[in-house]
């Protein structure tokens, strides 16, 4: 189970929880994508919980785990002994210019108010050749047609082109865009659970009712192998995933 004190608030998601098993999963794909990528010193902007800075350091030389959240921080320092955890305005780095080989944030800049200080706050830190791996939510399927974010955790998301300029216009000249899709298994889930198993679990959590067994069974078996990341179809994306020079 999770460490005391890191509930689950729908600001960040956490392991080992049966009815949170499906977004974790999500957030794990994208880590476990990048990681190759992550050689070095490697900081992880808006670590959370502090599974996926863990998940990093098997690849990169050290990583440095910035929040802002004391209990998050202490719960870290606890569970993840082999990285290191530190307290962090997320728009003024403690971190010296050009000293990181990587900087990693996923889904993260969608909370944050000072979007472009943050991304250029990012560059700042990068020693040339250095990359900034982003994600967040795809604003054309996750608050579709919203005019505000469906999640009030979220200041502002974003459309592919988007994400893109926001990096481009903050320091980045080079973007590769991706994006998260369901792999083969969720799209027979989706079709078991009225075309979307993401949307099934949101009317559960908008009525506050348990699961159904069916779909309860269903999210807790899902697996970080089951969703693709790939550079087509970025329109209809869950999640975007931008690798920026």
């Amino acid at each position: 189970m999770s460490a005391p004190g890191l509930p689950l608030t729908g600001e960040r998601t956490v392991p080992d929880v049966a009815s949170e098993n499906y977004w974790f999963r999500r957030h794990e794909a994208v880590y476990s994508a990048l990681a190759p990528r992550c050689r070095g010193l490697v900081v992880d902007a808006g670590c959370g919980e502090g599974y996926g800075a863990d998940l990093l350091a098997t690849t990169a030389d050290r990583v440095l785990a910035l929040d802002y959240d004391g209990p998050a921080l202490r719960h870290i320092a606890g569970r993840y002994p082999r990285i290191a955890p530190a307290r962090a305005n997320l728009v003024a780095l403690p971190v010296a210019s050009g000293s990181a080989d990587v900087v990693v944030s996923l889904q993260v800049i969608e909370h944050l108010w000072e979007q472009e200080r943050f991304v250029a706050e990012c560059a700042r830190v990068l020693r040339p050749g250095g990359a900034f791996l982003v994600s967040t939510p795809n604003r054309l399927t996750f608050s579709p047609g919203r005019g505000v974010p469906l999640n009030p955790f979220h200041s502002r998301e974003f459309a592919p082109a988007e994400l893109a300029d926001l990096l481009r216009g903050n320091g980045f000249g080079d973007v590769e865009m991706l994006g998260l899709h369901h792999g083969p298994r969720l799209a027979e889930l989706d079709a078991r659970h009225g075309g979307s198993i993401v949307d099934a679990q949101v009317a559960v959590a908008v009525a506050g009712t348990e699961m159904p067994d069916r779909l309860a069974a269903d999210v807790a078996a899902v697996e970080s192998s089951d969703f693709v990341l790939t550079t087509d179809d970025l329109e209809t994306c869950l999640d975007l995933v931008a690798i920026a020079g």
